[in-house]
């Protein structure tokens, strides 16, 4: 069983910064790659970023690019989304993931957290 844990989100305001991470325990055999995605109000979920554990091959969602930078703490088993420069509409829940690339592409598996509201007000 694997188990995803969230933190970081809160209420900032345009322009302020967030630092959400993402704790991963249990069964982590076969987790090469670690991905965030979101949620806003009445959307369907969307990638906002991946990474290796070995903190390669980033990707990005091209609306976060020079904004949001992802990383990871092998010994830690944690992965952190830096989110600076925030908008209005980045205002979602967010969510990690397990994952892993296949042809340079991030493909999730099953396993998410309960995932961490982020508001951005204008």
């Amino acid at each position: 069983q694997v188990q995803l844990v969230e933190a970081g989100g809160g209420v900032v305001q345009a322009g302020g910064s967030l630092r959400l991470s993402c704790a991963l325990s249990g069964s982590t055999f076969g987790s090469a790659a670690m991905g965030w995605f979101r949620q806003a109000p009445g959307k369907g979920r969307e990638f906002v970023a991946s990474i290796s554990w070995s903190g390669r091959r980033p990707s990005y969602l091209d609306s976060v690019k020079g904004r949001f930078t992802i990383s990871t703490d092998s010994a830690k088993n944690t992965v952190y989304l830096q989110m600076n420069s925030l908008k209005p509409e980045d205002t979602a829940v967010y969510y990690c993931n397990t994952g892993a690339y296949r042809s340079g592409d991030y493909y999730p598996s099953n396993y998410w957290g309960q995932g961490t509201q982020v508001t951005v007000s204008s």
